[in-house]
């Protein structure tokens, strides 16, 4: 019985390994080069898997592209709401995402090129960076932090910004100022309602670690 049970677990890791190799593989060639006409062996090659092992799993390039970006939100998601989970001010919540999400190019680049994929259609995903601005500024306008009339409206700008800001950094590493992370932060809590003052010193308090 023990040697029978145990049969389909290594079927089981088989699969799940083989189904990770791929999304991996996916996640690579969006950071380098986006989806474009890469081919599925070309997919099956990076992943060091047969070309067959691919219709197991997906049914498309698409398919596959689209797991990969949304585990890359789950991924990034994950590690924001670990660093800020104990930030109770919901206008320190959102500075500290903003500059958070800024640092990760330097930090995990891989990660932020393939988020750059999805571009603004993040503004309207259900995972990832957009539903967490918009908690925030429903929260902070709920507790009066922030005067906002539209909190769509003031995602679709926070996050119009943010994502340019990471474009400009991916596109010119080294060049960007270190500091970036900190002015973004600070322009978009005076546009959420903040004083200067204060919108100034939330966006400059010590950072927690990201995982």
């Amino acid at each position: 019985m023990p040697e029978q049970r145990s049969a389909p677990n290594r079927f089981a890791r088989r699969r799940a390994a083989t189904r990770r190799a791929l999304i991996d593989a996916a996640q690579r060639i969006l950071a380098e080069r986006g989806a474009g006409d890469v081919s599925i062996q070309r997919i099956a090659d990076r992943a060091d898997v047969g070309f067959g092992s691919f219709y197991n799993h997906f049914s498309s390039k698409a398919e596959l592209f689209d797991a990969a970006v949304a585990e890359a939100l789950e991924d990034y998601g994950r590690r924001l709401d670990a660093a800020t989970g104990g930030i109770a001010d919901p206008a320190e919540k959102f500075g500290a995402g903003v500059r958070l999400t800024v640092a990760m190019v330097e930090s995990h680049p891989q990660l932020m090129r393939v988020l750059r994929t999805s571009g603004l259609g993040q503004i309207g995903a259900d995972r990832g960076l957009a539903p967490r601005v918009l908690r925030d500024i429903e929260r902070g306008a709920a507790r009066g932090r922030f005067a906002v009339a539209d909190p769509a409206v003031a995602l679709a700008a926070a996050c119009g910004a943010v994502l340019g800001l990471v474009d400009l950094r991916l596109r010119r590493p080294g060049t960007a100022g270190r500091d970036d992370g900190e002015r973004m932060a600070e322009l978009l809590l005076r546009m959420l309602g903040l004083p200067v003052t204060e919108a100034h010193e939330i966006a400059t308090r010590p950072l927690p670690p990201l995982p």
